[in-house]
């Protein structure tokens, strides 16, 4: 029997397997869609039931092809909002284009402000995501947004991974102690920085490092991993310091170019991800771990739909 008999679960082609698990966690299967192209290109989209007076959540991170899955987002949106879907919500596992988040230089856009109007307009009535790049993307949003974390997950895998006594958690930049800081406090251990300044983009240069790593075990923890070189010069730079072992964690395994080859070679002992993005069979190392957030945003929907506190899920 379901249980949550107004809830609709659709899915496009960008993470089809994390919708099912969303879907098999909430006790209910995924709802009828098919979503092609056209010989032109052009994305086609059939919605198989009907959807009139219904909680509709479309489960579309906007990973690689980023422009693809947007598109595929925005049109399965509009489609739900001409067929009457009582209300629509975007859950976005992974926002793309986030980065893009202010102007760095002249005449430089905000595509993460141009995304967040595209959502909106196309319908959405209110967006799920997990750790946005940078929290201010909220306000990008003129529609509720729900902000998940996944550090509660990375702290229970590391919880149960290790002993804890040698441990010390690592910021990989000055913009990430938050980040990092969160997980230190949930493990109960130290926290230490890498300061570095970036020459270029993609190009990281290390400077040195605040607090205390030498005979430790050090975690370090990012949002995004995209093209894996700063985990691992961090990862080199933590054991040149002293550090017995290095671990890294993300949320978003974006891992383009690169990165599959630079973690392979690094000294890393282990990389958790999320399935935020899901990862295409060559990336599938044996260094990389992945966890579900799942249950997570499983349980968030539900919250939601029971118009109860999201927020209570990190007290």
């Amino acid at each position: 029997m379901v249980r949550y008999k107004n809830i609709k679960i659709f899915t496009g082609n960008a993470n089809p397997r994390l919708a099912s698990e969303i879907s098999e966690y909430l006790g209910m299967e995924l709802s009828h869609a098919s979503v092609s192209s056209f010989s032109d290109g052009e994305i086609c989209l059939s919605i198989g039931e009907s959807v009139r007076g219904s909680d509709c959540y479309i489960i579309q991170p906007t990973c690689t092809p980023v422009n693809d899955n947007l598109m595929e987002l925005l049109i399965m949106i509009d489609a739900l909002r001409r067929a009457s879907a009582k209300r629509i919500t975007a859950v976005l596992p992974y926002y793309g284009y986030a980065r893009q988040d202010r102007k760095s230089k002249a005449r430089d856009p905000i595509t993460a402000k141009l995304i967040a109007n595209l959502i909106t307009q196309a319908g959405a009535r209110r967006v799920l995501s997990v750790d946005l790049h940078a929290g201010q993307i909220q306000g990008f949003f003129d529609i509720p947004v729900d902000h998940l974390h996944a550090a509660p997950l990375l702290s229970d895998y590391f919880k149960n991974r290790m002993d804890l006594k040698d441990v010390v958690v690592v910021s990989p930049d000055i913009g990430g102690v938050a980040r990092s800081r969160t997980l230190a406090e949930s493990l109960h251990v130290p926290l230490a920085i890498i300061d570095k300044r970036r020459p270029k983009p993609n190009v990281a240069e290390i400077m040195h490092i605040i607090g205390d790593v030498k005979d430790k075990r050090a975690i370090m923890i990012d949002d995004i991993i995209d093209t894996g070189g700063t985990i691992a010069l961090g990862a080199k730079t933590l054991m040149d310091f002293g550090a017995k072992e290095v671990f890294a964690c993300c949320t978003h395994p974006v891992l383009s170019g690169p990165a599959i080859q630079r973690l392979q070679d690094s000294v890393l002992t282990e990389v958790v991800v999320t399935n935020t993005i899901p990862l295409a069979q060559d990336k599938q190392i044996e260094k990389i771990k992945t966890i579900s957030i799942a249950p997570l945003i499983g349980e968030a929907i539900i919250r939601i739909h029971e118009d109860i506190s999201v927020s209570k899920l990190f007290v």
